[in-house]
């Protein structure tokens, strides 16, 4: 009998790629073999996810429909099933790294934080960043913040800092929006408290509860949670957009093909019209700008 003395270097290299994030980079293969899509979504963020009489609908739900379709194409798996798994918000990206989700549907704004994490597909929505307040928010602040203010000279600095300074603002943790406001700040030198929360709700509350002067977020989303709210009439969103910023749907890192198949399905729903369609069933009439953004973010075939 032969015996072979173990080589260090190719069992150190075997370790490595037991713990390789590539060693899960297999997500077609396991659809594949267990016949089932894992689709993950928030369910109280109309009109992007909502669940409502026990029916998943939205805008992310349509979109990642098409995904599925793609799967069941491209692998040729017509009995596919596909299972909607509701998460909460601060889940949902913990949910598609641990592999118990394969695509989260509702969709989040990609940042290099969350690349660590995660993978992204192409953009699906631009996300436009907005302030909610109470109505009896100080009337500088509400001035400054609607960007009422003549921009020139430092007159407008002065009045600026006035207006932001000695306020209680809000945002959520890891998103772009934190990087945003502290940047401002350290711009403009104003003296103020920021606080970050884990969800849309609590920022909403702190505004309610008058804790914090204002929560930025998204717009579409600071509307919908506002909405739901008993004590609505008494806040407001505001009507300037700060930042836009493109939103995508998280999938597992370091998954190309999973990802080039996500991104084809989005591309082509966008080449034939049917994202446009859909978006339009949810939002409204796209406006130009929506138009030319969805035709940079489709890739060519």
């Amino acid at each position: 009998m032969n015996v072979h003395p173990c080589n260090p270097f190719n069992l150190l290299l075997a370790c490595l790629l037991a713990v390789s994030p590539l060693a899960h980079a297999d997500t077609l293969q396991r659809i594949e073999r267990s016949n089932t899509l894992n689709l993950g979504y928030i369910d109280d963020i109309a009109p992007f996810s909502s669940l409502h009489d026990g029916k998943v609908s939205g805008y992310a739900i349509e979109l990642c429909q098409k995904v599925a379709e793609q799967v069941k194409t491209e692998l040729n798996l017509p009995a596919l099933q596909v299972r909607y798994q509701p998460v909460k918000e601060a889940q949902g990206l913990t949910a598609v790294r641990d592999g118990s989700l394969d695509l989260l549907c509702s969709p989040t704004v990609e940042s290099l934080t969350q690349r660590k994490r995660v993978s992204f597909s192409l953009p699906i929505y631009t996300a436009g960043l907005a302030a909610l307040v109470r109505k009896d928010a100080p009337e500088t602040l509400v001035n400054v913040l609607n960007g009422e203010v003549a921009h020139s000279g430092p007159t407008w600095r002065a009045t600026l800092n006035r207006g932001l300074a000695n306020h209680t603002y809000v945002v959520k943790q890891g998103e772009a929006t934190e990087a945003w406001i502290n940047r401002q700040q350290r711009m403009l030198g104003v003296v103020a408290t920021v606080l970050t929360v884990g969800s849309q709700e609590e920022g909403v509350q702190l505004v309610a509860e008058g804790k914090a002067d204002a929560f930025f977020s998204e717009r579409m989303l600071l509307k919908t949670y506002l909405a739901r709210r008993d004590d609505a009439s008494a806040m407001q969103v505001l009507e300037r957009i700060y930042e836009y910023a493109p939103v995508a749907m998280a999938l597992p890192r370091g998954d190309e093909d999973f990802r080039l198949l996500v991104d084809t399905a989005l591309s082509m729903a966008q080449r034939s019209g049917e994202l446009e369609q859909i978006y339009r069933r949810y939002f409204g009439e796209p406006g130009e700008m929506v138009q030319a953004l969805f035709k940079a973010y489709a890739l060519p075939q």
